[in-house]
């Protein structure tokens, strides 16, 4: 959502229809009916930051952290541009370690996901449940169904605006500018938000979260944070050249025509590879072990369906912002794109992706 760091988890979004009205409209009353309870819940055990800071039982490092981030999600708002709104000025403390699980799903000799579809949100390639145990539950009924599956725990989300969304536990003893980045990304999703298109929405957030840490960092980081980061950047992006790798390989196999039997041998073999080279990668890092619990649950199709989903598009948006004067008017740019249909908005994104910088940004206009 940051996730398996590299997926963001901490991206990942809240999607349904809270309200009652809408629960008979949507599909299973009881999925809804735990999602709002969990949503309803999180909002419960939410205290403002000054509450926190207020109460002599608050603990020293937790006074830090959150002065840390009322310090971030100020400078989010007056440098960045993102919404000056409640969200992240209260925090939850949760006795879980997640906020919530979501559930993935592919075929077996498939890399496209499963979606299932909401109002306000649109479709998308994961089902979220407030209790592992749920989350299990569901998994176990679409691994009987012959589909590949992740279950992978999310330590933030976004609700787009509807709600408050607080700090919470399950990520606030980040390290700063991974504290930075989550916030960022989280936020620029109450900017920009096309229902239905992920590419779109974590392409977009990612890149305003890179940018943002980036200047974050300038302006407050010292050498020993920077130099930090930069080691977690060059981390992250070497394990997701990793799983490109694999992906790669695997929808080769899977668009061959080599009989399923032949195709599920290649596809064990490449899993296997994988973790073999993640061993050798992980070794060259003197043993970070930032991404083992990726390899929590045996490997599937479903661990790698949205590796692509929150980078597509981010060399298309960095290039867009470079373009602008200001983050409101890349914000106002990217709108215009949003208003586009799906296939003309990806169209140009990659366009912009693939232009030198000092091109004419005349490519993100509408012509309507």
């Amino acid at each position: 959502m940051k996730r398996f760091t590299f997926l963001r988890t901490a991206g990942h979004v809240l999607l349904g229809c809270l309200a009652a009205g809408a629960l008979a409209g949507c599909a299973s009353l009881n999925y809804y009916s735990q999602a709002a309870q969990g949503q309803l819940s999180l909002l419960a055990d939410a205290r403002s930051i000054d509450d926190w800071l207020a109460d002599p039982g608050t603990n020293a490092k937790l006074r830090t952290r959150l002065a840390t981030a009322r310090q971030i999600r100020l400078y989010a708002v007056q440098a960045l541009g993102l919404p000056d709104n409640q969200s992240y000025k209260n925090y939850a403390a949760l006795t879980r370690p997640y906020v919530l699980w979501n559930v993935v799903a592919t075929p077996e000799l498939s890399l496209k996901p499963l979606q299932w579809c909401f109002p306000v949100a649109g479709c998308v390639n994961y089902r979220g449940y407030y209790g592992k145990e749920d989350a299990q539950q569901y998994a176990q009924q679409l691994r009987a169904e012959g589909n590949d599956v992740q279950v992978g725990g999310v330590t933030a989300y976004s609700t787009l605006g509807w709600f408050n969304d607080p700090l919470i536990s399950t990520f606030i003893n980040y390290p700063d500018a991974e504290l930075a980045r989550l916030i960022f990304h989280e936020l620029a999703h109450q900017v920009v938000y096309v229902a239905g298109d992920s590419q779109f929405n974590e392409s977009f957030a990612s890149a305003v979260e890179e940018a943002g840490v980036e200047r974050w960092l300038e302006r407050y980081g010292n050498p020993a944070m920077r130099e930090n980061f930069v080691k977690y950047t060059a981390r992250k992006q070497e394990f997701l050249q990793l799983l490109l790798k694999c992906r790669r390989a695997l929808e080769q196999n899977y668009a061959s025509k080599a009989s399923v039997a032949e195709k599920r041998a290649t596809k064990a073999r490449l899993f296997h590879q994988l973790q073999e080279d993640y061993r050798a990668l992980k070794q060259s890092w003197g043993g970070y072990a930032g991404y083992d619990r990726f390899f929590a649950e045996p490997l599937s199709n479903a661990h790698l369906a949205a590796v692509a989903t929150y980078n597509d598009f981010v060399p298309g948006f960095r290039a867009l912002l470079e373009r602008q004067r200001s983050f409101g008017d890349f914000y106002n740019a990217v709108r215009r794109i949003a208003d586009l249909d799906r296939t003309e908005r990806h169209r140009r994104l990659k366009l912009l992706g693939a232009m030198p910088a000092t091109h004419s940004p005349d490519v993100v206009a509408t012509h309507q």
